[in-house]
This record gives C-alpha cells, sequence and structure tokens, in this order.
C-alpha cells in the first residue's frame, strides 16, 4: 500500500502529515471490455498507473501528488450502453462531479489537477474552461495515459478497446483478473463512408455495429512482460509532466 500517494488506501495522519503539490484524478467508465477485462478496467489502469506515476514524480523530483480515489462514470456510445450493467453517464453528471472535485480541493489549497483518463469517451476540455471562470486560480490539465507513448512501439498490433494494449496493462497491473482464454477476437468494423472513417466529420460509433464482443483489437498476443514496458514509460512520461505543472512555467514570454 502507498498511503503517501494513494488516497484509496491512506488515512487522514498521512495527509495531513505531508504538503502535497497536485492532486491526480483518474477517470474511467463502467463498461464490458471484450469478454475477458473487468467493467471497471479504464478506472483501474488510470488510478494505477497515476499512483505509479506520482511515486516517481515524488522519488525523482521531490514533488508529492496525490491519486484520488478513480471516477468510474464514463460516457458511453449507443450500442453500449445497451448491454448489461454498462453506465452512461451524461456531460451534466461529469461535469458536476469534476466541480464538486475542484471546489472541495480548491477549499483545502490545492490548485493543481491533472485528469487522467482511461476512457476515449470522456472529454474534460468545455468542463475545464467553464471551471476557469469559477476557480481562475485553479489549473486544471487533462490527459488520456494510453496515449502517453506510441503504442505502436510496444505492441504488435494496438487496437481501440479491450485491445492488446489495455490486456497487456492488466495483465501486468492485475493478472488475476484477466482470463484470455474467454476473450473475444476484438475483430473490428467501422463506417462505411469514407467522409466518416477519415474523421472530416465526427458522430458516435454504434458500438453493436463496430464490435461482436465490444472489443476493438486483438488481445490474444497480449503479455504481462509488454504491458509492465509500457506501464512503466507511461509512468516515467507522467513524472515529467507532474514536474513541468508544478515548477515550470505554463507560458514562454512573448
Amino acid at each position: 500500500m502507498d498511503k503517501i500517494h494513494d488516497l484509496s488506501v491512506s488515512n487522514l495522519a498521512t495527509a495531513k502529515r505531508y504538503e502535497y503539490q497536485i492532486a491526480l484524478l483518474p477517470w474511467g467508465a463502467t463498461e464490458p471490455h471484450n469478454q475477458h477485462l473487468p467493467y471497471l478496467t479504464d478506472s483501474i489502469l488510470s488510478h494505477d498507473v497515476a499512483v505509479d506515476a506520482a511515486r516517481i514524480a515524488d522519488e525523482r523530483y521531490g514533488i508529492r501528488a496525490m491519486v484520488m480515489p478513480a471516477v468510474t462514470l464514463g460516457s458511453q456510445n449507443p450500442g453500449q450502453r445497451q448491454l448489461p450493467f454498462c453506465v452512461h453517464a451524461r456531460y451534466h453528471t461529469q461535469r458536476y462531479v469534476l466541480t464538486d472535485i475542484a471546489a472541495s480541493l480548491h477549499t483545502q489549497g490545492i490548485r493543481r489537477i491533472l485528469i487522467v483518463n482511461g476512457h476515449g469517451g470522456n472529454n474534460f476540455k468545455n468542463m475545464i474552461r467553464d471551471l476557469a471562470v469559477d476557480m481562475p486560480d485553479m489549473m486544471i490539465a487533462t490527459s488520456e495515459w494510453f496515449k502517453l507513448c506510441p503504442a505502436k512501439d510496444y505492441f504488435e498490433a494496438p487496437g481501440d478497446h479491450a485491445d492488446e494494449l489495455e490486456t497487456s496493462v492488466m495483465m501486468y497491473y492485475h493478472p488475476e483478473l484477466v482470463n484470455l482464454a474467454e476473450a473475444g477476437e476484438g475483430k473490428a468494423g467501422g463506417f462505411a463512408a469514407e467522409t466518416l472513417r477519415r474523421g472530416l466529420v465526427w458522430l458516435p460509433r454504434d458500438w453493436s455495429k463496430v464490435s461482436i464482443d465490444t472489443g476493438i483489437g486483438n488481445p490474444l498476443t497480449a503479455t504481462a512482460e509488454k504491458g509492465e514496458r509500457f506501464a512503466r514509460a507511461v509512468a516515467d512520461k507522467y513524472a515529467e509532466v507532474i514536474r513541468d505543472l508544478c515548477t515550470e512555467p505554463l507560458y514562454q514570454p512573448l
């Protein structure tokens, strides 16, 4: 247990003993991840990577971060939210949650929050712009942990959801939660129209029409060793981000 950096296992005695420069807020979802990963995969992985990053930032740069408990409320696509126990959180629900967390930390003197997002359907930019009006002295940054390092440098065929990447990292952190024997192939389709395929316009994918097993990307080549290499690289990069947000000027002089 890391009581210094992980609020999920910490206590008041520990929190009062140290001064914290930034709070890390893991944010995921509650949704199926193919047939072999937990519903809370996005929340679990964003939390665990954040804790590793906080530990490295403390050891390497002397900057102390506290990782908040992961938020499990994610925005879902059509075709996904109809599946058993998948939870769709509306934009306003997420905004209220982020607002209450930011306001609470602001009252306690914390002025920096880094969202460590693990769910591609979440988008916090407009929320953060609104909070900059309400709390102009609070810096809130957002990131997606799985994009901090190029996946193609670590995996044979990284996909989009419950793929080789997510499966490998979960096998590294929590092998007891992964059963590859239950995994589907993660075979995925896509839009027929070229303009949609090229991303010239956007609309949410109907998950029931792009994936048979909710996975996008083959997880069967996943290994814990691949997951460890990637997770360590991402945690190292996050430690640099924490350093920059806490010690470096945000803007270049004009």
